[in-house]
């Protein structure tokens, strides 16, 4: 039996075409409304001219203006979707509210909350897969617990993909079942929101498929236009997970595995969520780290000494971006060189990426440090002279970055390699219990 009335909740799935909640709630109701909330317990954390919301603004305006084309309207409203959500149920009597599931800790805890409420109101709430290609239990080892290393479990993914994958859900089909409105609402204003407009540059959702087909020769080389900075579309939802992997297909198993990488994220965070704010393996909270926060504060604005390290975070700083193979650079440097927590690392890497995504970034940062599911053994130390060596060895994303480099006016390394090698060796053996 169709709900007479259902909310259909935007949250990280920006887009109408091909959004399987979307699809849910239209096939599923008569008449459905879209709601997007802007979220003031995440608002009111972050910086006001933060780059993100002016993105997540400019992408609901057209998502809104799109809805208009069709006689409907996207509800947009400011607050805590806990009072929101049963608010705008009871405001158009709705019968359910749909939306694509989040497998964070506080979107876990917020959406049990609002199920609570709802379900006293007598209104179901439905959730769909939708920004993963498998989630929570779908991808197990043979005993039924879930996998914490990577390359069996990306094994495991392709052989499910092959008998359970559907391709797309077309959602934009379905828009005859939006409720129409004879007069649609303003849109509230940056201001309103407590934000100002910031005009960093952002990629666009149109991928190059020529980056696809040579993204193995070209992928951790920083000065080459080898990546297809799909990431912050796919944090946000701009585009589908699956139009990605159907590009990819035949195209690049390497780009595939990077995809891949997304969803074990995904599934760890869901299945340990301690390990959002302490390392996955617990025992590495033993570690001792250093207070030195000069040195941090140099690593932050790139002057520590290391071009590559330097370069990396000053493009981060610069433009909210940061390649791949230097974003692991400067998180070995920053783990292991300086021997700060990995926390410092990721919480900056919070505030400045354009695609941060709490999984795949606690995950990444956790594999540098040494104390995640699937991460780099203790041991390995990278040595950013060599990496700089084989990944930029002309200097060109290192003089594009810094551009005092090999002046007088670049400064002196604050820290020696092999002081900082064998020292990080030590202390990760003392916290290990291995000495």
């Amino acid at each position: 039996m169709k709900n007479e009335v259902a909310l259909f909740w935007h949250r990280r799935d920006l887009r109408i075409v091909d959004n399987a909640g979307l699809l849910k709630a239209l096939l599923n109701s008569k008449k459905v409304i879209p709601v997007f909330i802007f979220d003031t317990s995440i608002l009111e954390k972050l910086p006001k001219n933060d780059a993100r919301i002016t993105f997540i603004y400019n992408e609901i305006r057209k998502i809104k203006y799109a809805y208009n084309e069709i006689s409907s309207d996207l509800k947009v409203v400011h607050g805590d979707p806990t009072h929101e959500i049963p608010e705008l149920s009871k405001k158009y009597n709705a019968n359910a509210v749909y939306t694509n599931r989040d497998y964070e800790p506080y979107a876990l805890k917020r959406d049990e909350s609002i199920f609570e409420t709802l379900k006293i109101l007598g209104i179901d709430f439905y959730g769909a897969k939708d920004h993963v290609v498998f989630e929570k239990n779908e991808v197990l080892k043979p005993d039924g617990l879930p996998y914490t290393v990577f390359t069996p479990y990306s094994r495991k993914w392709k052989a499910h993909f092959a008998e359970n994958y559907t391709k797309n859900y077309p959602s934009e089909n379905h828009l005859e079942h939006l409720l129409k409105f004879d007069n649609v609402e303003d849109l509230i204003t940056m201001e309103r929101l407590g934000f100002e407009e910031n005009n960093m540059s952002f990629p666009s959702k149109d991928i190059d498929m020529s980056k696809i087909k040579t993204y193995q020769e070209n992928r951790n080389f920083p000065s080459v236009n080898g990546t297809t900075l799909m990431s912050v579309h796919l944090r946000f939802g701009t585009v589908s997970i699956r139009s990605l992997v159907n590009k990819c297909l035949s195209k690049s198993e390497t780009y595939l595995n990077e995809l891949i990488w997304r969803d074990f994220y995904q599934m760890i965070i869901y299945h340990f969520p301690h390990s959002a704010k302490d390392a996955f393996r617990k025992q590495y909270d033993l570690i001792e780290w250093e207070k030195d926060m000069e040195t941090f504060d140099a690593w932050c604005t790139g002057n520590t000494g290391y071009p590559i390290v330097d370069a990396g975070m000053r493009e981060l700083n610069s433009t909210g971006f940061m390649h791949n193979r230097v974003r692991m650079v400067v998180a070995s440097f920053l783990t292991k060189h300086l021997l700060l927590d990995w926390r410092l690392g990721a919480t900056y890497f919070a505030e400045k990426l354009l695609d941060f995504e709490l999984a795949s970034n606690t995950g990444g940062w956790q594999w540098a440090a040494g104390c995640g599911c699937d991460a780099a053994p203790y041991f390995r130390v990278f040595n950013p002279t060599t990496q700089q060596q084989k990944f930029d060895k002309d200097f060109k994303y290192i003089k594009k970055w810094v551009p005092e480099f090999g002046t007088e006016n670049y400064p002196q390394p604050i820290v020696e390699h092999k002081f900082a090698r064998e020292r990080a060796l030590h202390r990760y053996k003392k916290g290990l219990g291995k000495l």
